[in-house]
């Protein structure tokens, strides 16, 4: 059976040449960069090395860059880290309701354990936050926004740039987890977003899982979340992971100016889906069709559940994603589409496509032919 991959905003598989680029730190080069003997100093180097060179790509200054695990870590970071930095300023944070959960649960997490309030942004039924909205909801007492530059479940661009701005001119710092902009849309550089604090990550744009990064705008200096040593500059303790590091820099370096996730010919190929979906009954596009990462393309269906639907693909040999998590047996229905105001059998029966630089035309026309089948199976109708 023929495997369709159509889940890139969920993972990528690793470049060639970033394997290349790691291969190194993976062997010959495995000093601990703390340590001040010769093999450890070649293992700093080279890290110092990589964060020079994703500050060229950023244009950032390298002192900016904080490596970390990934887009959790480096979100986690970004808004415990200034919300305890800030706490004495104000108590005031706010947030959109269709973050990852990676930023809504350390909201959560403030707002219940730590005397935060947060107010969480609404979104118009295509899931964009309107600036408006964030004029209404700033407060004396705020201190920290995060608004997300592109939604991972159904790819709705937000307008952060605009509201960076807004932010800059009142003295509050601004968040942006751009996971899903990265290698996707235009990048000039990290200033573009007008945020103190950008998240990337490296398994999204063909880089290794396990690695990514903190953009930190100076001079500020979140609170760290781990404690144990000094390593990057005081604000993430733990000895770096080298190769993760090394591939995040080459995955940069390669795929973010020239996005790897090429705009025209996967707006082209979204087209014909989106024109499908469109055709089907009972099926509906979610998300928007002038501000929508070019890849990705999300819907439900009346009357049945994503589990479903994602089992009938797979069983085609269709790899796609929900906004559904499933945990102890419980399907939760998607908090962006309930957030984008669609009822909760519907967002119960999100299913997302996300195309790749590997996607073919051939691919979409198998799907073309497979996913009414797939529908009806669901339904019981075949």
């Amino acid at each position: 059976m023929r495997t369709i991959y159509l889940d890139y905003n969920a993972t990528t598989p690793l470049d060639p040449q970033v394997r290349e680029a790691m291969l190194p730190f993976l062997g010959e080069v495995w000093g601990n960069p703390s340590s001040v003997h010769h093999v450890g100093r070649r293992a700093r180097a080279a890290l110092d090395d990589a964060r020079d060179r994703v500050a060229v790509v950023f244009g950032s200054k390298s002192s900016e860059i904080v490596f970390t695990s990934g887009g959790t870590e480096s979100n986690n970071l970004a808004i415990f880290g200034t919300a305890r930095l800030m706490r004495d300023k104000g108590r005031h944070l706010i947030t959109s309701a269709v973050e990852h959960h990676a930023v809504l649960h350390s909201f959560e997490h403030l707002a219940r354990k730590e005397g935060f309030e947060v107010t969480y942004l609404p979104v118009d039924s295509t899931g964009c936050v309107a600036v408006e909205s964030l004029a209404e909801a700033i407060r004396k007492d705020t201190v920290l926004v995060s608004v997300m530059a592109a939604n991972n479940e159904v790819g709705t661009i937000q307008p952060v740039a605009e509201m960076g701005a807004f932010c800059r001119e009142r003295g509050v710092l601004f968040h942006t987890d751009a996971v899903q902009w990265f290698g996707k849309e235009p990048f000039a550089s990290i200033h573009q977003f007008n945020a103190d604090l950008v998240s990337v990550c490296a398994h999204k744009l063909h880089g290794p899982k396990g690695a990514g990064a903190l953009f930190i705008r100076s001079p500020l200096h979140p609170d760290p979340i781990l404690f144990g040593g000094g390593h990057e500059n005081e604000r993430r303790a733990g000895t770096e992971n080298l190769a993760g590091t090394v591939g995040f820099m080459r995955a940069a370096e390669l795929f973010v100016k020239n996005p790897v996730f090429p705009k025209e010919p996967l707006l082209n190929l979204s087209h014909g889906l989106l024109k499908q979906l469109d055709s089907m009954d009972g099926v509906s596009f979610r998300g928007s069709r002038a501000a929508r990462l070019a890849n990705t393309v999300s819907f439900s269906v009346k009357g049945l559940d994503s589990i479903a639907l994602l089992a009938g693909l797979d069983l085609e040999g269709v790899c796609a994603s929900s906004g559904s998590a499933c945990s102890a047996g419980s399907l939760e229905p998607s908090h962006v589409l309930k957030a984008m105001g669609v009822g909760e059998q519907e967002a119960n029966s999100l299913v997302r496509f996300s195309l790749g630089r590997e996607t073919t035309r051939v691919d979409i026309e198998a799907l073309s032919a497979i996913l009414p089948k797939v529908i009806r199976r669901a339904k019981g109708t075949e």
